[in-house]
C-alpha cells in the first residue's frame, strides 16, 4: 500500500532540518567537524535546503576507519551536511515504518534492543519448555556479510512499495547509491539511514516467518534471527524454506558457519548472553575480554577509561546471573584503588 506522499518537501524543510540538527548534535558538539558546520549553522542548513529544493543535492564521499566491537568493522563516516539529511530524512520515514514491523523485531527501534530480545528469548524458551521441565531447541542463523550484500534495487523496489513521492525516492536513491561494497551492492555502517534501510531490507523476512512459515516464536536482532520450538523437525524445515527465500526475494546468504541447533540445557547464545534452564548467563569470551580490558586499564593507571567502561560492564552483567562477577570486579576496581592511595 501506498502510504508515503508529498513527504519529500516536509523532510527538506528548514523546520526540519532545525529540528534534526537539535536532535543530531546532542552530545557532539565538541567534535571539530561539528563545531565548524556549527559557526555558520544557518547559512550550511539554508544552502542544504536550497540544494535539495532545486535537485542540485549530492552526497558527499565517506571517510572510512576501522573500529572493534570486539569484531572488527569497516565504518564509513559521511560529511556533517549529508549526516544532518540523514537524521532528517529518518525522523520522518521512522514512525511511518516502524508501525508496519513485527513486534519481535528488535533492532534500531525505539523501546527495543539487545536486552529485550534476550528477555523475550529467556522468556519463550520458558514457555516452550513448560518452565524447564521439556524440551525446547532453538535454530539460530546469521546473514553472511549483510550490509556488505544489500542489493541496491531489492533495497530502492521495497522502498517504493511504500513510497509514492518520486522526489524523495530520487532522494533516498541517491543515498543508497552513495556507497557501494561491490557494483550495486553495499550499504555503509555508519549511516543513521542504514539502521532503518537495513529493517525495511530484511521485514519481508520478518513477514515470511511469521505469515509464510507461521513460526509462532521468531525473533531478529539485525542480521541474527532464531527460531524456537519444542519440535526440532520443524526447525530443519524452516532452514530449507528460509535459506531458499533469502537468496530468491533478497539476494542473501545464510553464513555457513553460523547455523547453530541448540536444546535449551546446551545454553543458546544470542544477543551477547546464553540462555539455560533456570539461568541467563554472560558470554564466557565476553566476561574475559571484559577482565582483561579492566585489568590492562588499572595497571595503565588509566582511570578515565574505567570511569566510562565500568556503568557499561555493570550495566551488561547486571542483565544475566552475574551477581558474583559483578562484585569480583568491583573489588577488583576498589582494591586497586586502595592500593593506589596508600600509595
Amino acid at each position: 500500500m501506498k502510504t508515503i506522499k508529498d513527504y519529500y518537501n516536509r523532510i527538506i524543510s528548514l523546520e526540519n532540518l532545525l529540528e534534526a540538527w537539535q536532535e543530531f548534535v546532542i552530545d557532539k558538539r565538541s567534535r571539530k567537524d561539528v563545531q565548524q558546520f556549527q559557526r555558520d549553522l544557518m547559512a550550511n542548513i539554508i544552502k542544504l535546503h536550497r540544494d535539495l529544493a532545486s535537485g542540485k543535492y549530492y552526497h558527499s564521499a565517506y571517510s572510512p576507519f576501522k573500529i572493534s566491537d570486539p569484531k572488527p568493522r569497516n565504518i564509513h563516516k559521511a560529511k556533517i551536511r549529508d549526516r544532518l539529511l540523514h537524521k532528517a530524512i529518518y525522523r520522518m520515514l521512522y514512525p511511518i515504518w516502524d508501525k508496519t514491523f513485527i513486534f519481535d523485531s528488535y533492532s534500531c527501534r525505539n523501546n527495543k534492543g539487545t536486552h529485550r530480545a534476550f528477555i523475550k528469548l529467556a522468556d519463550v524458551s520458558r514457555k516452550i519448555s513448560k518452565n524447564y521441565t521439556r524440551p525446547c531447541f532453538a535454530l539460530k542463523l546469521d546473514i553472511r556479510k549483510f550490509f556488505d550484500s544489500v542489493d541496491h534495487k531489492v533495497l530502492i523496489d521495497l522502498l517504493s512499495e511504500r513510497i509514492e513521492d518520486k522526489e524523495l525516492l530520487k532522494l533516498l536513491h541517491k543515498i543508497i547509491s552513495s556507497f557501494e561494497h561491490s557494483p550495486g551492492k553495499g550499504m555503509p555502517l555508519g549511516n543513521l539511514t542504514s539502521q532503518l534501510f537495513a529493517n525495511v531490507y530484511l521485514d519481508p523476512l520478518d513477514q515470511f516467518a511469521k505469515h509464510c512459515l507461521k513460526a509462532k516464536y521468531y525473533l531478529r536482532y539485525a542480521d541474527d534471527f532464531v527460531f524456537l520450538s519444542n519440535n526440532p523437525d520443524e526447525l530443519l524445515g524452516y532452514l530449507v524454506e528460509v535459506n531458499q527465500f533469502l537468496k530468491t526475494e533478497l539476494k542473501l546468504k545464510m553464513h555457513p558457519d553460523k547455523i547453530s541447533f541448540r536444546k535449551l540445557n546446551w545454553g543458546i547464545d544470542y544477543v551477547g548472553y546464553i540462555a539455560l534452564s533456570h539461568y541467563r548467563l554472560p558470554r564466557a569470551k565476553t566476561v574475559k575480554r571484559i577482565d582483561k580490558k579492566i585489568s590492562q586499564s588499572l595497571k595503565a593507571g588509566d582511570l578515565d577509561y574505567i570511569a566510562k567502561a565500568m556503568p557499561s560492564y555493570l550495566g551488561y552483567l547486571g542483565h544475566a546471573d552475574a551477581h558474583k562477577l559483578s562484585d569480583n570486579l568491583l573489588r577488583k576496581v576498589m582494591k586497586w584503588h586502595s592500593l593506589d592511595t596508600i600509595n
